[in-house]
């Protein structure tokens, strides 16, 4: 087999790396140096890659640091069995990838990740060593993403910690018994035991800067993790509730989704076609709603299917709730409370916090309304103005077709 140049092996593996979906910079902080001097800078822009929670652009060089793996997850097209082109970067190269795109304001940051080779610990040196090499021999003080192994030996992933500003340990499947089944050399005890650990190790250093100036810093923008969708048999009431439970038991930064991908030379034990795009679309938004809109997640499954545990692909979960609880609406914009206010459909945080800055002046009618979002045709059903009242339109056994964004109904993504 022919060798491959850097070129060559920078195709490979920035495509295989596309699957991987946590890569967001959001958390990240400037890191300075000794005199001011060094290379990169996390607050600059340039092609984009991901968003962050702010809609700040960002871009990464997003790779792998080899597609060989010794693991068989059979949902995987980078699995020991997979048909595909194989290529390993050097940590030299990826360190000098990632300073020369840096140099030429390519890229903002560096997502790594890795399958295994020859033993977990022996990955996860490797990547470590990537991180330190550009931390401590180049000065780099740009972001850095680091994938970490959960069967690693601990000291290993908690150096990640120390050169990496965000870290993530996949859950790979929603359930335990998804895991068990398609990747059956992974474990979800250990899995669960290494982000337990990841969330001591960030607390705990939080905890010492308070004390100590100079105590290390680790994982600044903390730890995140990816499900892939559709897969197994998990529903999205399934999901939501796993996530929900990652929030809560280890203090997680996101949660990403990724919907299956069918991919060549597929097990018989996958599915044949991909789900819709619109399913993982309506989890992200759903996310949304228990990080930034005070919905519980059992609110969000109340809104499922009762018969499939899905959510409706036509409209988004947090209209699907208010139309199962139409009895608290319309609420008055001028008097609702804040979180009420969140629950409105088509009212977003700026929008909302927008009303509730403006009503402390004067009395908001429907046009003041309509000025703080985007479209005011959704919110009308719900809300109450001294200039508007919804008397019939919100006991309409339409109002759900009515409702719905027709460019959402046509891009359903069959898949």
């Amino acid at each position: 087999m022919a060798r491959l140049d850097v070129q060559q092996k920078l195709e490979i593996l920035a495509d295989a790396a596309k699957y991987d979906a946590s890569c967001a910079s959001s958390g990240s902080t400037k890191r300075t140096s000794k005199g001011g001097k060094g290379i990169g800078s996390v607050t600059g822009s340039g092609i984009c890659h991901a968003y962050a929670p702010d809609g700040r652009c960002i871009s990464l060089l997003k790779i792998l640091l080899t597609n060989s793996c010794v693991f068989d997850c059979h949902y995987c097209i980078n699995r020991k069995s997979s048909n595909v082109r194989r290529a390993r970067f050097t940590v030299e190269e990826v360190v000098a990838l990632t300073l020369d795109f840096y140099k030429r304001n390519y890229i903002e940051g560096l997502f790594l990740s890795s399958g295994i080779i020859r033993s977990s610990n022996y990955t996860m040196e490797q990547l470590v060593e990537v991180a330190r090499q550009l931390r401590e021999v180049h000065d780099y003080r740009g972001y850095i993403h680091l994938k970490t192994i959960p069967d690693a030996d601990p000291e290993l992933v908690h150096q990640a910690g120390l050169y990496a500003d965000r870290v993530s340990i996949n859950v790979e499947l929603p359930t335990v018994g998804g895991l068990a089944r398609l990747a059956p050399e992974k474990s979800a005890a250990r899995i669960d035991g290494a982000m337990a650990r990841m969330k001591s190790d960030i607390i705990d250093t939080k905890d010492a800067r308070k004390k100590y100036r100079h105590a290390p810093r680790f994982a600044p923008g903390g730890q995140s993790t990816q499900m892939i969708v559709g897969a197994d048999s998990a529903n999205d009431g399934d999901i939501i509730l796993r996530a929900r439970g990652l929030y809560d038991d280890h203090a997680l930064k996101r949660v990403y989704y990724s919907a299956f991908s069918p991919i060549p030379d597929a097990s018989s034990v996958l599915p044949l076609k991909r789900p819709p795009l619109m399913r993982e679309h309506r989890l992200y938004q759903s996310d949304w709603l228990m990080r930034f809109y005070g919905f519980a997640a059992h609110e969000i499954v109340g809104a499922t299917d009762t018969a499939t545990g899905m959510l409706p692909l036509d409209i988004d979960p947090k209209l699907a709730w208010a139309l199962q609880h139409r009895a608290q609406f319309p609420i008055d914009i001028n008097r609702a409370s804040k979180s009420m206010l969140l629950r409105v459909p088509g009212l977003g945080v700026r929008a909302v916090q927008g009303i509730v800055s403006a009503r402390r002046w004067r009395m908001l009618r429907l046009d003041d309304v309509a000025r703080l979002t985007v479209s005011v045709a959704k919110i009308r059903p719900f809300i109450v103005t001294p200039d508007w009242r919804p008397t019939l339109l919100a006991d309409r056994a339409d109002l759900r077709v009515l409702l719905a964004p027709k460019s959402e109904q046509l891009e359903l993504f069959a898949g």
